[in-house]
């Protein structure tokens, strides 16, 4: 039974933390580590509920992915467009993060490492909300290919856990001039194909782990994720369109100290 509530418990951690810019893999390492739900077999498990998330974002968008596949639109987020636009962002990251992933993994999983990094993405938050340079570009549509690539740039200050991806992706394309609720939509869709190759990888290397004892428990975890996230991603985007992303910054900030306290 304890290893149902704690699929429960980081499902919704990882569902409702995905898409908003606090860092889901800092959130669920540490309430990984409070649960102690630590371990090979708790690494898969985090990684898997993922793809929960990810489906969420798929259903919803669903009109969006669905066009990547129509070649006659040529200016529009839409056929080879869209694709070449979410490739160039997956790329730097995908290089970096295979390049050093054993790395980030050994050193920089632990709740001091997350702590740093939600301190520094919540100044980073603040200071951008702060001194924001002027929107110029509205729409999914306005997007360039030179933003694309510079904003995968910026993500992949998300692989030391805590900075948060869409953090890093929705800042980097404040900074680029891109309108916030465009910034937060292009997040969304950049998290689609970074999120699955770096999720197949991790699985990838640890499917050896896999038992069907655990299924259900994964499952559990997968659904209550997927259902998290949903509610998120909505309320995320109801919220940033009438408000700033200054109470993540502040968040972020009250609790990494918080973090290296009480571990």
């Amino acid at each position: 039974m304890k290893n149902f509530l704690d699929a429960v418990i980081l499902g919704v951690v990882e569902g409702l933390t995905e898409f908003i810019p606090v860092s889901s893999t800092g959130h669920l390492i540490v309430v990984g580590n409070l649960l102690n739900f630590k371990g090979s077999l708790a690494d898969s498990f985090e990684v898997f509920i993922q793809l929960g998330a990810i489906c969420a974002v798929l259903v919803i968008y669903r009109k969006i992915f669905f066009s990547l596949f129509q070649f006659d639109k040529k200016e529009s987020f839409s056929g080879r467009k869209g694709m070449a636009l979410l490739m160039l962002t997956t790329i730097p990251a995908l290089i970096l993060g295979a390049a050093a992933h054993g790395a980030i993994k050994k050193y920089l999983f632990n709740p001091q490492t997350v702590s740093i990094g939600l301190g520094l993405g919540g100044i980073a938050l603040l200071a951008v909300e702060r001194y924001l340079p002027q929107s110029k570009k509205l729409g999914l549509d306005a997007l360039t290919y030179r933003d694309a690539i510079l904003i995968g740039f910026f993500q992949c200050l998300s692989l030391w856990p805590g900075m948060s991806r869409s953090a890093c992706t929705i800042l980097g394309a404040m900074l680029l001039q891109v309108e916030r609720k465009t910034a937060v939509e292009y997040s969304f869709l950049a998290a689609v194909p970074v999120m699955f190759a770096a999720t197949f990888y991790d699985l990838y290397k640890s499917y050896s782990l896999f038992s069907s004892e655990f299924l259900l428990i994964f499952a559990v975890g997968f659904i209550v994720s997927f259902v998290s996230a949903w509610i998120s991603l909505k309320f995320f985007l109801r919220l940033i369109s009438f408000h700033t992303l200054i109470p993540f910054g502040w968040y972020r900030i009250f609790i990494a100290p918080l973090i290296q306290i009480f571990h």
